[in-house]
């Protein structure tokens, strides 16, 4: 495993549009699932009862918001999936629903950026490395990390906590070394 000598997180944005696209999902599913132990009785039984268990875990996230808890919506979906791939037609769904499930937890990962030597590296999806001659200037400044690269491209994220005036001089100093030295 690579060490890095600096790791700073990012601010985390809010979950709200996520979460809301979570339980869009899940209630579809409720409701497509419902209609499918109308229209097909023999399926009823089974049917109807991963309705239930999904509902269960949708009202279960839906305590964990009011608690100030982030949710974790990927077994209601991983349960939508296996009932959409049972339905007829519905592994298309099915794979939309397992790939959601799958990317949830990548997509509401808070932000890091790692500095080395030799590269920056910052884990959002897709992870992304930068080698330290693609970048004009990097800098901390008023809880503010900017990354000024060649070819004109500008990013600016907000860190997530304060930093000690001590530490942000030895991370530009450390950034300032790195781009001399490339």
């Amino acid at each position: 495993m690579k060490t890095f000598d600096f790791i700073i997180v990012i601010k985390k944005n809010s979950n709200k549009r996520i979460n809301s696209i979570s339980q869009l999902m899940l209630f579809l599913t409720i409701l497509a699932f419902f209609g499918t132990s109308i229209v097909e009785p023999q399926k009823s039984i089974s049917v109807i009862a991963l309705t239930i268990l999904i509902a269960i875990w949708w009202l279960f996230c839906l305590n964990q918001i009011k608690r100030n808890i982030e949710p974790s919506f990927r077994l209601g979906l991983l349960m939508a999936a296996i009932g959409w791939y049972t339905q007829k037609g519905g592994i298309y769904i099915s794979v939309i629903y397992l790939l959601a499930a799958a990317l949830e937890k990548q997509v509401k990962f808070q932000e890091e950026i790692a500095f080395d030597e030799t590269e920056i590296v910052i884990n959002s999806f897709p992870k992304k490395k930068y080698l330290w001659n693609e970048l004009k200037n990097v800098v901390i400044k008023d809880g503010l990390l900017t990354l000024d690269f060649n070819n004109n491209k500008l990013f600016q994220k907000v860190i997530d906590s304060e930093v000690a005036p001590s530490l942000e001089q030895e991370f530009n100093t450390f950034a300032q070394q790195q781009l001399t030295n490339k």
